[in-house]
């Protein structure tokens, strides 16, 4: 059975990641694995610009739909269902072809990266500590502890400082040291989607207004009666969150779109200065006319060096 390339679509929320992922996979053969952390919740359609059933072509979509929004979204498991899916698409002589923008989860399903252990009572002792004292005053410990670590992560990053003061105390060894390498663990292919800065602000806004036009509130109402609020991971989702703060009155419509559409404009930032620094990407114009033809291109390059580690009769999908 042939085994052809992992096809990654990464880059910035709003930048045509889906339409392209999907195009190619029409076009390859291929079948899409999911790698945005917010589409893995079931319900939560509208507010993550998931794609509806009826515009996916009939194509196969992954890891899209696989948690109740009461879960904890996991790396671990994220790695573990995703690399499954990557070797059943290809198993069938299918092309995966992973699309989204959580960069974590592209890492962990593409790269080398061990995951390092997790415990509840460690990390809820650490967030107590930092709704006390200030989340400065761990991130000040963090850079004692494992200054190269501190050096990759925002201070003002609460999560990620929890987290690796969490592996630290768990392993004894520095965060750093599990911190994702540049290494494919399969012939991989990874294209991304630029966009400028102000193409992309008026398009996240644009979007924005679009899914409270579409019923975002209501999505929301609907979750609420299903433990929205009691999911750790959905109800802190962008968007959601601030509906949310809509309902219990402490936003106005206007100021909770306007919220919704900054803290967009954020994540697109965070976005591109996870995927910009990685040799690795190609990137594309999300607005090229002719994006699909040049996609396929880097695709049928990259292919072309790995070709001689194939078998003799293996061809390119129609």
């Amino acid at each position: 059975m042939t085994s052809w390339p992992v096809v990654a679509v990464v880059g910035p929320t709003a930048s045509g990641k889906s339409d392209l992922g999907i195009e190619l996979a029409g076009r390859l053969g291929g079948e899409i694995i999911n790698a945005d952390a917010s589409q893995l919740y079931r319900g939560m359609d509208i507010g993550t610009a998931k794609v509806p059933q009826p515009e996916r072509a009939g194509i196969p979509h992954r890891q899209i739909d696989v948690l109740d929004i009461t879960d904890e979204a996991s790396v671990a498991a994220y790695q573990q269902h995703s690399r499954s899916d990557i070797e059943s698409v290809t198993g069938r002589g299918g092309v995966p072809i992973l699309v989204g923008g959580t960069g974590l989860y592209v890492r962990a399903a593409l790269d080398v990266l061990d995951i390092p252990p997790t415990d509840p009572q460690v990390r809820v002792r650490l967030e107590q500590r930092a709704a006390q004292q200030g989340i400065h005053v761990l991130y000040a410990e963090l850079a004692q502890q494992d200054p190269a670590a501190a050096a990759k992560i925002l201070p003002s990053n609460e999560r990620r400082v929890i987290r690796a003061l969490e592996v630290i105390e768990l392993t004894g060894r520095p965060f750093s040291a599990s911190m994702p390498k540049r290494e494919f663990v399969r012939d991989t292919v990874m294209l991304g989607l630029d966009a400028d800065r102000s193409v992309l602000d008026e398009r996240i806004d644009r979007r924005t207004r679009q899914m409270w036009d579409d019923g975002l509130e209501e999505e929301v109402r609907s979750l609420e009666g299903l433990g929205l609020r009691d999911g750790r991971t959905a109800s802190r989702a962008i968007g959601y969150s601030q509906v949310l703060r809509h309902l219990d009155g402490e936003l106005t419509q206007e100021a909770a779109i306007e919220q919704t559409a900054q803290a967009t404009k954020r994540l697109a930032r965070r976005q591109f200065s996870w995927f910009r620094p990685d040799p690795r990407i190609t990137w594309l114009p999300h607005d090229a006319p002719d994006l699909i033809d040049r996609a396929l291109q880097v695709v049928r390059a990259a292919t072309d060096t790995t070709a001689s580690q194939r078998p003799p009769q293996a061809e390119w999908p129609s």
